[in-house]
């Protein structure tokens, strides 16, 4: 459901929804996907660390979606979803760097050329799984890993600036009680008219 079906005119709820045009979200699916494709590669079948980035793979795209969904009712919700998703992310950027970590690979630091490219990559708006698939289904488990790291640094700083402008508006335009004492407060004023 799109953000246009999502939105009563003459009512108090807000424009809501629309969660798959958010480029947070659109990184967190190609996030997701990254992280069904390099467990099934690198963990074995029974290991249980494949569930737990998985799940928190799944957790970060789910709350984004969750969030949105949920934010014409509820300001507050729609902030600790965002927030959980970001929390899901760290967990899962922790189990890639202990990945990296416990092989005796290297994290790539800022100047190393496969993380510039990364960074480039990351800034195409309109860029998907296909967009990463040369780096995150690599040969060279490193270079994997070092993808799915740099996916997850970018998605993380956007969930950052999006808690932060859920706040501002917060700020500016109140929650759903503020909303629906204004919407009476109107309805009263043109009844007496």
């Amino acid at each position: 459901m799109g953000k246009e079906n999502q939105y009563n005119e003459n009512g108090f709820i807000p424009l809501h929804g629309g969660y798959q045009k958010l480029l947070s979200y659109k990184k967190s699916e190609i996030i997701y996907d990254g992280t069904v494709h390099f467990c099934k590669r690198f963990y074995t079948k029974y290991d249980r660390t494949i569930d737990q980035m998985v799940q928190a793979a799944r957790s970060c795209k789910q709350n984004i979606a969750e969030a949105s969904m949920a934010s014409g009712t509820s300001k507050e919700t729609e902030i600790k979803l965002t927030n959980v998703a970001r929390a899901s992310l760290e967990e899962l950027l922790i189990d890639y760097k202990d990945f990296l970590r416990t092989n005796n690979y290297k994290e790539w630091d800022k100047t190393h050329p496969y993380e510039k490219r990364v960074r480039e990559l990351n800034r195409d708006p309109e860029g998907n799984y296909e967009t990463f698939r040369k780096g995150i289904e690599n040969e060279n488990p490193e270079i994997c890993a070092n993808v799915m790291i740099g996916l997850i640094k970018v998605t993380s700083y956007l969930l950052n600036r999006q808690i932060k402008r859920l706040e501002e508006d917060f700020l500016k335009e109140g929650g759903l009680r503020e909303r629906m004492t204004r919407a009476r407060l109107t309805q009263r004023n043109k009844e007496q008219r």
